[in-house]
């Protein structure tokens, strides 16, 4: 018999608005034994099923997966994963020859919360970031081959890092299906980059600045482009591909900088106008005064959790008033956060201080987000977590 979880009075609300997640504040009692990862059903105080969804100790204790009452079977995920594919068919992405690597599963964005599934090439990158994906990770790779019309040969797990309770389930990223190889050379809109998913971050590469990073082409042309926080170098190459002057890319890891200099060794050779400096962004915009007509600055998280709002919001403010100190007058600002806790309008706020602090005026000209492939569930707000503007500074 299904374990089922009853809520307290008054706390039905969220789930009649199809809000996806079910917090333990909002638990009356829990009936029966639930292991970590179980299905349970989640019951109103009349005894009324609500949803159903993965069940977990910790703050958020189900994970919606359908509030129908339909059985989570194996034709269940063969549904959620073949509209998921659906869906990026509509946006044109499995059609594109210019573009072999896309986002296919993207949690809560569509109905899978805790699961992510990046396609690179032909190789599916999943990575579980709750107990019930994990425990069926084999089936989900079983389902990702046997899609139709899906560019997938071979799945590779890499949930090692993102899985809760990993003291006790022992994750080790490897093979689920098929041969997948290390790494594998992809396209991204015409641009190529090496992708190692077995030692990059996240997937082995940060599919969400696809779109953004297109723009940047089309802003750069005779510009001189300094990319912060570069990691492989995304948006130094398509800065180099609209035609910039100069490139100089800057990270503090010293293998993200040889990963950088080799994505723009394989599509320009060794003459390109490029210059990789492992060094920290902040030191490095103290110590270097030479100005810049586009600066991009892609932070990591700088908020992992609310606790760490304030301080966040503090960093933003502190990296854009140094970026702003070494753009010129007329010059373009690329400035994002991806940490989910960071809302657009505090984002925009700690960006407006330092303008105001730097004595700068500035116009926004982009307001920008993730891409369609990282859709947001419009009754889950948290998914929003990509935020970035384009800045024309006086």
């Amino acid at each position: 018999m299904t374990a089922a979880v009853v809520l307290k009075p008054g706390r039905e609300q969220s789930l009649q608005r199809f809000h996806p997640w079910v917090f333990s504040g909002a638990i009356a009692r829990i009936e029966g034994h639930p292991a970590e990862g179980d299905v349970v059903q989640v019951l109103g105080t009349q005894g009324n099923m609500l949803a159903r969804g993965h069940y977990h100790s910790g703050s958020i204790s189900v994970r919606v997966l359908t509030f129908e009452p339909e059985p989570i079977d194996t034709s269940f995920w063969q549904r959620k994963l073949a509209a998921a594919l659906a869906l990026r068919q509509q946006l044109g992405l499995l059609n594109d020859h210019s573009t072999s690597t896309f986002r296919l599963v993207h949690g809560e964005g569509d109905g899978l919360p805790g699961l992510v599934v990046d396609v690179y090439g032909t190789t599916a990158v999943l990575q579980c970031h709750s107990v019930g994906m994990y425990r069926i990770r084999e089936l989900l790779a079983q389902q990702l081959i046997a899609l139709p019309r899906s560019p997938i040969r071979a799945v590779y797990d890499k949930s090692s890092t993102t899985v809760p309770m990993r003291e006790r389930l022992t994750p080790i990223d490897g093979p689920l299906a098929g041969a997948p190889p290390s790494t594998d050379m992809v396209l991204e809109h015409g641009c190529k980059f090496n992708v190692s998913w077995t030692e990059g971050q996240k997937t082995g590469f940060f599919i969400d600045q696809r779109e953004n990073r297109q723009l940047l082409r089309e802003l750069s042309h005779g510009q001189a482009v300094l990319n912060t926080f570069c990691y492989t170098g995304g948006f130094s190459v398509y800065a180099l591909a609209g035609g910039a002057r100069s490139v100089v890319s800057v990270d503090s890891s010293a293998k993200a900088v040889e990963a950088t200099t080799a994505n723009v060794n394989l599509n320009f050779g060794l003459q390109a106008p490029h210059q990789a400096i492992a060094m920290d962004t902040f030191e490095y915009l103290r110590t270097h005064l030479e100005p810049f007509d586009i600066i991009v600055l892609d932070p990591p998280a700088f908020a992992k959790h609310g606790g760490a709002l304030r301080n966040a919001l503090q960093a933003y403010k502190r990296l854009n008033l140094a970026a702003l100190k070494r753009l010129r007058p007329g010059g373009l600002l690329l400035t994002f956060s991806c940490s989910q806790v960071v809302d657009r309008q505090s984002f925009r706020n700690a960006v407006f201080s330092a303008c105001a602090i730097a004595g700068r005026e500035a116009r926004i000209v982009h307001q920008l987000s993730q891409p369609a492939d990282h859709p947001i569930n419009m009754y889950h707000p948290e998914g929003e977590y990509l935020k970035g503007l384009v800045l024309q500074v006086g």
